[in-house]
């Protein structure tokens, strides 16, 4: 099997390195493709030297299976189909394509078989605050609909990149030594502050990050689940935490819902907040799964839950569950 990256310099691009091969991914080939910036830095994956190589239309991805595309929507929508035309599957990371009715969205503890319904040759990733919070939706939805998510998310630097993950100890080093912090990849300064503006406004008030949760939520779970979302930037390095309410068709219990949690499918449960223990970044950073804790009853509304998760959005958030579509598209023999 040859694989291929593209965006092979860039944050998400290293992390998919590291889990290619963590997970001893089967390939007989990486090739690695980026910008003209990046064409030609050599990277050490199982051994072998890999030099990468200039994103151009010509026919290099013929004989790819699968290629892990992180680079941007607008280079997505310009390479989709010099990188789909000769078959090869298009997992993309960028919000480019999740919208789009002939491109499945997916999340693989949630919807896996809908990866095998790709038109355009193209699989759509999520956004790392959806998938976090539908691995863990999906437990409870398998005893009750759910109705409706109220959910505020708190993520860290990283989520703007390796960039932004400088910037913020850039800030505390220059607050510490009594100068100016330097304010370039968010609109205020992070060190010490949280900011609630993640992604442009829109009409409606909510930013496109809000809208994506309620949107993409929608699309993967095949519900018509109603979600309200509030998305704020902490001064976290790595992992995103979101606090969530549902409301279900009908009650479910605190039993039930940690027995459906401990069960599912991409999930840890680490709840027992008497011993102080409960999920939190600083200790879930570089982990593959969905931390779920804080669970208890919603005070205002029989049918209503509350949770806290916490999940790498670096890892699960886009590489990890890239590769995992990749996995289960192997497992079922529909590449490679």
């Amino acid at each position: 099997m040859k694989v291929a990256i593209v965006g092979a310099s860039g944050a998400v691009g290293q992390e998919f390195l590291r889990v290619l091969d963590e997970r001893n991914f089967p390939m007989d080939e990486l090739i690695l493709f980026g910008s003209s910036r990046s064409a030609g830095h050599v990277y050490n994956f199982r051994g072998k030297q890999i030099t990468v190589k200039e994103l151009k239309h010509n026919d290099d991805f013929k004989g790819i299976d699968v290629a892990f595309v992180s680079a941007g929507a607008g280079t997505s929508r310009e390479f989709e189909q010099t990188i789909t035309k000769f078959g090869t599957v298009m997992i993309d990371n960028s919000s480019a394509f999740r919208m789009d009715n002939d491109v499945p969205l997916v999340v693989p503890e949630v919807n896996a078989e809908d990866a095998l319904n790709r038109p355009r040759g193209v699989i759509a990733n999520p956004n790392c605050t959806t998938i976090q919070m539908v691995v863990a939706l999906k437990a409870i939805e398998n005893l009750s609909h759910i109705k409706r998510v109220h959910v505020s998310t708190y993520q860290a630097a990283s989520g703007a990149g390796a960039t932004a993950m400088a910037e913020l100890v850039k800030q505390y080093e220059q607050l510490l030594k009594g100068e100016e912090p330097t304010v370039e990849k968010f609109a205020y300064q992070l060190a010490y502050n949280v900011i609630p503006h993640v992604d442009v406004f829109l009409e409606n008030g909510y930013t496109k990050e809000e809208m994506k949760m309620y949107n993409e939520t929608r699309k993967i779970m095949h519900s018509d689940i109603e979600v309200s979302a509030t998305c704020v930037r902490v001064p976290v390095m790595r992992a995103h935490s979101e606090s969530t309410w549902i409301e279900t068709e009908r009650p479910i219990s605190i039993e039930e819902a940690r027995k459906a949690f401990a069960e599912a499918e991409g999930v840890v449960l680490q709840d027992e907040p008497a011993k102080k223990d409960y999920p939190m970044p600083l200790f879930i950073a570089g982990e593959d799964p969905v931390y779920v804790g804080r669970i208890r009853k919603d005070l205002t509304n029989p049918n209503g839950l509350t949770f806290w998760t916490v999940s790498d959005q670096i890892k699960k958030g886009a590489a990890l569950n890239a590769v995992q579509i990749a996995e289960y598209l192997i497992k079922v023999k529909n590449i490679g």
